[in-house]
């Protein structure tokens, strides 16, 4: 074993000149021995303290979905008929109430059930300007509630297809300035199926 011996001042001041500028590799809190230290005990813990081991925490117990913010309902599209029921009357509401009702008789009725689009949108549009043309107030629309057909491909295909189109004709040029309501029928006049088309005075 090597004697140990004093380090030299001119060795002195080299080595607290290196210990100034040394970074450990590792920050476990170790740290530089000066020479006269090696051999001993620098640890940064006691011997005699002894070491309390760390055990891990229970996870706290909880439901799925507990600190979710409950919801009043879901934000779904309206149907077709809560559209038309939600949409602004532009007529006197005690005359949209009797019409709602039935209790109005329409002056003249177009039936479009079993056409295709493209044949029945032109019918349309000639007998709704007829009608206006003729002073008439309220028509029937009968477009039928549609049936459910087998249906394989991806995309769903709507059931009534006239029924979802007649009232998107009846919101677009040439018909839009004719008419003040569009309505679903009462039951006695077709319900879902038909439409109550209240059109504007002619001027």
């Amino acid at each position: 074993m090597a004697r140990r011996r004093n380090l030299r001042p001119e060795e002195e001041e080299i080595w607290q000149a290196v210990a100034r500028t040394a970074r450990p590799m590792h920050s476990n809190g170790t740290k530089i021995l000066h020479p006269k230290d090696h051999g001993k005990d620098t640890s940064p813990f006691h011997p005699k303290e002894p070491m309390v081991p760390v055990l891990p925490q229970r996870p706290v117990a909880f439901r799925l979905g507990e600190k979710a913010k409950p919801v009043s309902g879901h934000d779904l599209a309206p149907t077709l008929s809560q559209a038309l029921a939600s949409a602004p009357k532009q007529m006197d509401a005690k005359a949209y109430g009797r019409m709602t009702r039935g209790k109005l008789v329409p002056e003249a009725r177009i039936d479009l059930h079993g056409m295709t689009l493209a044949e029945a949108h032109p019918d349309l549009i000639r007998f709704i300007l007829n009608a206006h043309a003729q002073g008439m107030r309220l028509v029937l629309v009968i477009t039928g509630k549609g049936k459910a057909k087998p249906d394989h491909g991806p995309i769903p295909t709507c059931i009534g297809v006239l029924r979802h189109q007649v009232p998107q004709w009846l919101r677009l040029p040439p018909l839009a300035p004719l008419i003040l309501q569009v309505a679903e029928a009462h039951l006695r006049h077709g319900g879902a199926g038909a439409y109550y088309v209240y059109l504007r005075r002619g001027r």
